[in-house]
């Protein structure tokens, strides 16, 4: 039976810091797994440590002398795993100009720790079965069966009976694997080892940094065990940095923490105005370009609206027509149909007043524009139209000179075809 000063003096040799009875169940299935060559399963979420409990079983084995090397399965890309994990021979496939040695060859006499054993692909699932059962295994590109000795502890964040119900996983190989299960507690489940873990992570920043380490008061320490930290440990130590960072006042309440604690963790911040896609990136990519781009169409949009309603009105009789004479080229793309030549047989003399409506109920309060605000309000209409024009040429102009005039990476840049650059160069003159 392993005493509890044993399992204090793991910790303290592997910095592992908590109290949790499932913690030091876990750290005690691994010292008692370590003397043997059986193979070792690791399961917990992604971020619960489970590559300490690796380095443990190790350490304290007979082949603590041996090589051991941690593999991440789903960091490796398909076509390429069995031969980092098995070798290869020179010419095996395009690339491999000399022989390689594969880490079940270099370890031989060690410890592999073969991370993330879910994303394994099946082909390599079958060649990992073999050495599990066999001590053998086969380079790329070779014939020749050669033997190793090496001890295998795998780990997964996911649920490898579900994998296997899905065809993803061998059962075979899940049966072998698991002789000797381990499960590592996510944080939630560890009590008060988050109020430890917390302190050992802001202390740690404090002597790095020379500032005053964070303390909780006793509202902040109630949220913050009541908080899940999907992200376990990686998790926790990143909101300990975060607020000794950031926070002046070094005594933290409970208000100040729930600034830092996701509401919703299961709805994680995004981008601005992000919509995502198949690909899973945003569609939208709100440059300040397109944002500028944005506000000059929808302005423009407001003008066209405004020459619309001022068209209306003097087709209706409500304005004074020499006004629209006057200014008949700002109404040029509206309607050919319509003539300024002819007065509506309903138009008001020139010296009625344009009475707009108001919400109010009382005459006085209503507004009066004579022909003198009419003008003044398509003054204002232009100066937008020029506005615009000027705002498109000066952006026109930016991106020239960023891509030294060249127009095909200049369109790209702005947003449009190379044809439309082109015909806006000549529209407003612009040399290059």
């Amino acid at each position: 039976m392993i005493s509890d000063t044993e399992v204090l003096s793991v910790k303290q040799r592997f910095g592992i810091i908590g109290n949790s009875s499932l913690l030091n169940h876990a750290i005690r299935v691994a010292m008692q797994a370590a003397p043997t060559d059986m193979t070792v399963l690791i399961t917990g979420e992604s971020g619960s440590g489970k590559e300490s409990f690796s380095k443990i079983i190790h350490s304290i084995s007979t082949r603590k002398h041996g090589k051991f090397i941690a593999i991440n399965c789903g960091a490796i890309p398909e076509g390429t795993i069995d031969s980092e994990l098995f070798g290869h021979e020179k010419g095996s496939f395009t690339g491999a100009h000399e022989a390689r040695k594969g880490y079940f060859e270099v370890t031989d006499g060690g410890s592999i720790f073969l991370d993330e054993i879910g994303e394994m692909p099946l082909g390599t699932q079958a060649r990992l079965l073999r050495v599990l059962e066999n001590g053998e295994f086969i380079k790329v590109g070779s014939s020749k069966v050669q033997k190793t000795n090496v001890r295998v502890i795998a780990a997964t964040n996911v649920n490898l009976i579900k994998a296997v119900e899905k065809g993803k996983f061998r059962e075979d190989l899940y049966y072998r694997l698991n002789t000797v299960p381990i499960y590592v507690p996510p944080l939630r489940e560890r009590g008060d080892d988050i109020i430890l873990l917390f302190r050992k992570f802001t202390t740690d920043f404090s002597e790095k940094y020379k500032v005053k380490p964070i303390s909780l008061d006793h509202e902040a320490k109630e949220l913050l065990l009541k908080f899940p930290f999907k992200g376990n440990i990686r998790q926790l130590k990143n909101l300990a940095e975060q607020i000794s960072l950031l926070e002046e006042d070094r005594e933290v309440n409970a208000i100040t923490l729930a600034k830092y604690l996701p509401s919703n963790e299961s709805n994680l911040p995004a981008p601005f105005g992000q919509n995502m896609g198949k690909s899973g990136e945003g569609s939208s990519d709100f440059s300040e370009r397109e944002i500028l781009y944005k506000v000059l169409f929808d302005m423009k949009k407001d003008m066209t609206d405004l020459k619309k309603l001022v068209l209306d009105s003097y087709q209706s009789g409500g304005l004074n027509q020499n006004i629209i004479k006057k200014h008949h080229s700002l109404f040029e793309d509206m309607d050919d149909s319509v003539s300024f030549e002819d007065t509506p047989s309903n138009k008001p003399s020139s010296s009625m007043p344009i009475v707009l409506e108001s919400n109010s109920s009382n005459p006085s309060q209503q507004e009066n524009y004579d022909d003198e605000g009419i003008e003044d309000i398509l003054h204002e209409e232009d100066d937008n139209s020029l506005s615009i024009e000027k705002k498109e040429k000066e952006l026109i102009v930016k991106a020239l000179r960023k891509h030294n005039n060249k127009r095909k990476y200049a369109a790209q840049d702005l947003g449009i075809s190379e044809r439309t650059l082109y015909r806006k160069i000549k529209q407003y003159d612009i040399s290059e």
